[in-house]
């Protein structure tokens, strides 16, 4: 059975939510159960809630991922920047490297963990 992550319908375009992945789901969070999901362009992307460079959790408040034009993931440690769609980092000491990407099935009632 699919676990569901949230409700589809809470996560409005342009907006960052942060969620809690289950434990029993290691091979996907090596021990991170911090995950954030973004709807950009219409598509959710998510990724799990640690820095590429030292591991820090990318949120400064609750739900609040973006850059503060909405553009990009900003970490709160260091200021590094990530590309939405991609979870490449663009700016900041962990240049080149990527967030690690959660697979998500998006149903009409809910965004899923995929399989």
């Amino acid at each position: 059975m699919a676990t569901k992550l949230f409700d589809s319908n809470i996560l409005a375009e342009g907006e960052a939510i942060g969620f809690t992945l289950p434990n029993s789901n290691t091979s996907v969070t090596r021990d991170i159960t911090s995950a954030f999901a973004i709807k950009k362009d219409g598509e959710i992307y998510a990724y799990l809630n640690a820095c590429p460079h030292i591991g820090v959790e990318l949120n400064w408040q609750e739900n609040q991922f973006l850059d503060s034009e909405g553009e990009l993931i900003q970490c709160s440690t260091h200021g590094a920047l990530f590309l939405i769609d991609s979870g490449e980092c663009i700016s900041g000491p962990c240049t080149g490297k990527c967030l690690q990407p959660i697979k998500l099935n998006i149903k009409p009632d809910g965004v899923y963990l995929s399989d």
